[in-house]
């Protein structure tokens, strides 16, 4: 992950009167615009992405189940397994979630879309937080999806290309109401992040 530089809300506008009139209202009534932070993604590999979990792609059909299988830890409630539709939010991010109960499986079922993913190291602590050097991001692409470790920091599935984009998910069917573990970057830090778009 690299640092490029940062800039405050009204300088990473662009141009359009719309973001510029938002602007200026924002700063005449005296409020404080966050400051953003760019992130570089990275294309997603086995090797980059152990420290926050496993990538899982295709084997064939009889193989039997090793290390390179998806090593779940669902045994703390009752594993749920659906289909989420998320619409696009663009590449702009200022929360990052972990869940300490279980591991999360994400993948995208759209065949052409790429997707990206902020994660960083567990800490099992939301008062121990990610730094801007602890995150990392990630493309990633159809045809394979990610396990991430119990307490693995994320932000995402985000998208920039699509209206909306369908992702299978694996986690407990309470995660999202007792196991939310959640930083605001805006609200406590006054930053958000920005994913850089890649070609």
């Amino acid at each position: 992950m690299q640092r490029l530089r940062n800039t405050r809300a009204s300088e990473h506008v662009r141009p359009g009167r719309a973001r510029l009139t938002i602007a200026c209202v924002a700063v005449a009534a005296g409020l404080k615009l966050p400051i953003v932070k760019y992130l570089q993604p990275q294309r997603i590999s086995a090797e980059t992405f152990k420290p926050f979990g496993q990538v899982i792609g295709p084997t064939a059909d009889g193989k039997e189940f090793d290390a390179e299988d998806a090593q779940l830890v669902l045994d703390k409630g009752t594993p749920r397994f659906y289909i989420m539709r998320l619409p696009k939010k663009g590449l702009r991010f200022h929360r990052i979630t972990y869940h300490a109960q279980c591991t999360q499986c994400l993948g995208s079922l759209q065949p052409m879309g790429r997707w990206f993913l902020a994660v960083a190291a567990p800490t099992m602590s939301v008062q121990q937080y990610p730094k801007e050097k602890d995150i990392t991001v990630f493309e990633i692409p159809h045809g394979c999806f990610v396990k991430m470790k119990e307490g693995t920091w994320h932000a995402g599935p985000l998208f920039f290309e699509s209206e909306y984009m369908d992702f299978y998910n694996l986690e407990l069917n309470d995660t999202n109401v007792v196991d939310h573990n959640t930083h605001d970057y805006r609200k406590i830090n006054n930053i958000q992040f920005d994913i850089m778009r890649p070609l």
